[in-house]
């Protein structure tokens, strides 16, 4: 875990672009990356003029955004991981803080002798646990940072529905009106139906990264309550010396006021990763309301579909 841990986690973060790029792979490094592609000629025309395709050329364009959603639930996952590495890098400070702690107040409680080493060596070993969680710690805060800079930014991306249905004031041509179709009632649904399961599929798709968006705002929040954990051990412990030991000697009188100092600002720093994500996670159901599950039959009208209802108080 130590070796994996050193690992610097970098995926670049792309934008979805509803089928006007495409990403490729590139493998130019050890590991695989992707890079979007240029705009593609004609494909924003194409994908304004939604209604006008055919069921195969929208099946494209919902197999891109597709894809696009799976590269934004790598990235959100990236941030998660790295976070994951943050809290087990302050698991560190908070063992290394109180090695330290123990060893400064044997350190003053006696005197100077052969358990002296003793006293020394919980002191060093506390600073290289300190070093080894601060290296684990940096790259998680940073991710931390720009998951909340990304997530702040997706609420401006239109929704897959946005596309298929547009408003009818919007449609400023008649070109851009749905064709009227030659089929009848007892038609089955063939091609059309299919389009609608790719449709169906994508939706989903778009649901489930709303949730793993949701997962990393919690993400966001265990990493802020693991940042006032560390500020309370380490404020503890410099609370504590200044205490027992009073204010007789100058230079452990500083070195108790920083540590006061420093879980201070965990402390501050915590709450807020924490309280935002809190707000955020009363403006969503999931973890309290009933789920729905539509099951979709494309040879029916949509208000006739079956739901299976999943209630929270049943589990």
């Amino acid at each position: 875990a130590r070796k994996v841990g050193h690992e610097c986690l970098r995926y670049p973060v792309t934008e979805h672009t509803f089928g006007t790029t495409i990403l490729e792979v590139k493998t130019d490094n050890e590991r695989p990356g992707f890079v979007r592609t240029p705009p593609i000629q004609g494909a924003e025309q194409l994908r304004g003029r939604w209604n006008r395709l055919s069921p195969i050329m929208k099946r494209r364009f919902l197999a891109i955004d597709r894809t696009d959603l799976a590269d934004e639930r790598t990235i959100l996952a990236t941030y998660r991981t790295a976070m994951a590495r943050a809290r087990t890098g302050l698991a560190f400070a908070r063992t290394g803080i109180a090695s330290i702690g123990l060893g400064t107040a044997l350190l003053r409680q006696f005197a100077t002798g052969p358990w002296t080493i003793l006293d020394g060596f919980l002191i060093c070993l506390g600073i290289a646990v300190i070093f080894e969680g601060v290296l684990w710690y940096i790259p998680g805060r940073q991710a931390g940072k720009e998951c909340h800079r990304t997530l702040q930014e997706t609420p401006n991306h239109h929704p897959i529905w946005d596309f298929m249905f547009q408003p009818f004031h919007s449609q400023v041509s008649v070109d851009d009106l749905p064709p009227i179709l030659a089929i009848k009632g007892t038609y089955g649904p063939g091609i059309w139906g299919t389009t609608g399961l790719a449709l169906e599929r994508t939706l989903i798709a778009e649901r489930r990264n709303v949730k793993s968006r949701l997962r990393t705002i919690m993400a966001r929040s265990r990493t802020g309550l693991a940042f006032i954990r560390t500020g309370t051990s380490v404020f503890s412990v410099g609370m504590g010396l200044l205490v027992y030991f009073g204010l007789a000697n100058p230079f452990w009188t500083v070195f108790n006021v920083v540590l006061v100092l420093i879980g201070t600002l965990f402390i501050a720093d915590g709450y807020y990763w924490h309280l935002p994500a809190m707000r955020i996670k009363k403006q969503f159901p999931y973890c309290f309301g009933d789920m729905e599950i539509v099951l979709p039959d494309y040879g029916k009208p949509s208000p006739g579909w079956k739901k299976v209802v999943f209630s929270h108080e049943d589990l």
